[in-house]
């Protein structure tokens, strides 16, 4: 297996855990460099045993890589990204793949002139549980999907929201935390039509949201609400639910629920509440079935299928077109907000 030689632009806290998933990884990888802003990153590239670079642009010209991983703040993805490709090296990018769509577009073009795939990493796809509820949904285990009701609410700590860049609207919970949900929505219910929302910044008062409250329209016809939050104390959100993140307790408590015509399904833990073969209607009792699934090393997975796409030997689990239309989506909350009228996304 040809060795694939990776570098890492962005050494912040995602980009740690990309680095520790590069150091877990089956795939005949090697960690070559790293680029960052910051001068402190240097001590991680030191630990590393790799070069620094204080630039992408230097460690591009300097190296031989096949990949980069790019986990900047999402307002930085568009510059490393376009220099990557241009470089012609294949590229893993942080979700939200970039803040606008026409960023967003640009990329999609740069990939293609240059012919190297560009991945996105909403990293929950790797994930069985959503393969799973993709099935049940889109196979007519539920009968006819009807509605969703899901929310992410969880209270960050105060110093999070210290550095000045977290105030701004690009580091708000919806295009930090919605687009993974939006995402998983997309995957497993099917595209986004129409969205109306509304937004408050009455907690903090930055120009981020401090929660926000929206109604989805599916193509398929089916209704979605949703709200969240990153100033809210809950037990309900995908991190709490699965125990993804060590540093957040697991509650185990169910964050999303999907409702048809002959049963309904809570997500992530997935626990399916039928009829047991009786006619599906409200003077019949419901049973509950629990769908135990391991929780899979996402981050881990997501190296070995990047260093798959570069060998060719796989296509992008979420590419930058299918990964645009999660942000088309996302951003749409935050024009509907902002407009007080529904959006057609």
């Amino acid at each position: 297996m040809t060795m694939v030689k990776l570098g890492l632009i962005g050494a912040g806290v995602i980009g740690r855990r990309h680095l520790s998933a590069i150091e877990r990884s089956t795939a005949d990888v090697q960690l070559v460099g790293i680029a960052d802003a910051t001068p402190a990153a240097a001590s991680l590239a030191a630990e590393a045993g790799v070069p620094f670079y204080a630039d992408a642009a230097h460690m591009l010209a300097e190296l031989a890589l096949d990949g980069v991983v790019v986990a900047t703040p999402t307002e930085h993805h568009v510059q490393p990204t376009l220099q990557a490709l241009d470089a012609g090296v294949h590229v893993l990018v942080e979700k939200p793949i970039t803040p606008s769509v026409e960023q967003a577009e640009a990329i999609i073009d740069a990939a293609k002139l240059n012919d190297r795939h560009v991945l996105v990493g909403h990293h929950r796809r790797y994930y069985q549980q959503l393969g799973k509820a993709r099935e049940l949904v889109q196979d007519g285990s539920l009968g006819t999907l009807l509605s969703v009701s899901g929310q992410w609410n969880m209270r960050k700590h105060d110093s999070y929201f210290e550095p000045a860049w977290r105030h701004k609207w690009e580091a708000g919970p919806v295009l930090t935390n919605l687009i993974h949900d939006m995402d998983a929505l997309r995957f497993i219910c099917g595209d986004v039509e129409a969205i109306s929302a509304e937004t408050s910044h009455a907690c903090r008062g930055f120009e981020k949201e401090d929660v926000a409250a929206l109604i989805l329209r599916f193509t398929s016809g089916a209704l979605g609400t949703f709200i969240l939050s990153d100033q809210a104390t809950s037990p309900w959100s995908w991190e709490y639910a699965t125990g993804e993140t060590s540093f957040f307790p697991k509650t185990g408590q169910n964050a999303v629920r999907f409702m048809g015509t002959e049963a309904a399904l809570e997500f992530p833990n997935l626990v399916l509440w039928h009829h047991n073969g009786e006619q599906a209607d409200w003077n019949h009792a419901l049973h509950q079935r629990s769908i135990p699934m391991a929780l899979a090393d996402a981050f881990k997975a997501q190296i070995d299928h990047f260093c798959d796409v570069i060998r060719g030997e796989a296509t992008p689990l979420i590419s930058a077109g299918d990964a645009t239309d999660s942000l088309r989506a996302t951003l749409a909350v935050l024009q509907a907000a902002k407009s007080g009228q529904r959006v057609l996304v």
